[in-house]
Order: C-alpha cells, then structure tokens, then sequence
C-alpha cells in the first residue's frame, strides 16, 4: 500500500461511533477522508472535529438510488481510492417490529448488505485502478444462516436473526470478492471490530471504541496484510466465521440475488 498521506479513504457510517473514531485516527495521519453519513448537521460536525482532508458525502444507504448517487458523486471527485471500508450498518433492536427499506427489501438486510455490496461493485473500478487498494467489511460475530426461501424474513420476524443474516451476507461477500479479485492487488476482508462497543447500537457495552478502532485500522494499513484477502477476523484475531460462509453454493446463491436485487 501507498504511504497514509497518499490514500483516499472512504468510511461509510463515519459520523458516529466507530466510523468517527477511525476517521478521526486516519484524518490525524495524513489521509484523504471521505466522509459518509445520511446528516448534513452531523457531517459537518465530524468534518470540524476530525479536521485534515476530509470530505462529506450524505446518502441514506436505505435507498440503493441513493448508494448509487453517493458511488457516483465519489467517482466524480477521486480518480483514485484507496481503501473503501464499509462500517455503515443498523442494530438488532426488534422494537419497531419488521421493516423495509426504499426499495421494499427488509431494512437490516438493505443497509447491512446490500448497500455495502452495490457500493463496492460501483466503486471497484476505481479500486482496481488504484491497486494496490482494500476493501474492509465491517461485520460481526453474531452470524446466522441465510434461509433463502425467505431472505427478507416476512415469516417469524426478528431483529436479531435480520442483523446476524445481514452480517453473515457480508462475511459470504468477503470471501466471494477475494476470490474473483485474487492477483489484481484489491484485497477483501471481514472483521468483528470488538464485543458490544460502546455505540448507539449497544445499551452495555463490554470493550472500548479503541479496540475496535485498533482492529479496522490495521486492516486498513499494515502493511503485512498486503497479500491477505477474503479472511474473517474476530479483532486482530484471524477466526472462523459461520459455516455457510465456507459453502460455494451458498455463496452463488447470494451472488445471484445480489445481483438481481441490485441491478
């Protein structure tokens, strides 16, 4: 990889919580920043507070138009981007019940997913044209199966089986990507940054925002991850994840209805 002060970064989900921080950490370095929420007030907020090169795009990954405008308007700005990390995501809380994004998809799958996916696949060619370049997906190690005769859970709804499926598509993704990107010099790997960090998403949090800032930074920078691509790591651990990651057919099963969903 270039040194920090040569890349261009983009963190989606980077106006709170881990994004912010690792925002704030890569901003302090040198790098360019591209900075990504859905407010304009909480933008330009994280721009004041993280300072250094650093851009503001808003779009809510709810709508996959919206993920588009957002690839676009980044393409229009940097012919070169170093490292996309995909962090934006939303919670497990079943309190509001089942719901469904912009384009009718159950809303966890949408933003934890397939926003992260349609974002790549618009923005690899910049990648690509930028090798040696990363991609990091930042997911979890609450996983479950994808049932694909029901992938938007309209039966026996729930929020946590929504969130660990939409994680685990992202782990599926990571391995996916890796293999069709192996010998370009754009590499693809997963993490689970820390244990319930202290973020909107966790009422008790049981590690710190610097473990998971730690983690997700060294998969964007060091350098003895160059040759390293479509792993899963529990922190700065290497680990397993679920077991249907692992299955080819599982992992063109998504494939597909990725790319029908998205196209």
């Amino acid at each position: 990889m270039r040194p920090i002060k040569e890349q261009t970064i983009l963190i989606t989900g980077a106006t709170d919580g881990l994004g912010r921080a690792l925002a704030a950490e890569l901003a302090a370095e040198g790098a360019t920043v591209l900075v990504h929420g859905r407010d304009d007030q909480r933008g330009k907020a994280t721009l004041e507070e993280i300072g250094g090169r650093a851009s503001w795009y808003r779009a809510d990954l709810s709508s996959l138009a919206e993920v588009r405008a957002l690839a676009d308007a980044v393409r229009a700005d940097h012919p070169r981007l170093d490292v996309l990390v995909n962090n934006a995501g939303i919670g497990f809380a079943d309190a509001d019940g089942r719901q469904e994004s912009a384009d009718g998809h159950e809303l966890r799958f949408a933003v934890n997913y397939l926003a992260g996916y349609l974002l790549t696949r618009l923005l690899l060619p910049t990648l690509l044209a930028s090798a040696p370049a990363r991609i990091v997906n930042v997911s979890s190690l609450g996983q479950q199966p994808i049932d694909f005769a029901d992938v938007m859970i309209t039966r026996g709804y729930s929020g946590t089986r929504a969130y660990r499926q939409s994680k685990l598509a992202q782990i599926m993704c990571t391995i996916d990507l890796a293999a069709e990107l192996a010998g370009t010099g754009v590499t693809a790997n997963a993490l689970h940054p820390a244990t319930f960090m202290p973020t909107k998403m966790v009422p008790a949090p049981i590690s710190t925002l610097e473990e998971g800032v730690r983690a997700t930074h060294r998969l964007v920078t060091d350098p003895a991850l160059d040759e390293v691509s479509g792993r899963f790591f529990n922190g700065l651990d290497a680990a397993r994840a679920n077991d249907q990651s692992y299955d080819t057919a599982a992992r063109a099963r998504l494939r597909e209805l990725s790319e029908r969903l998205t196209a």
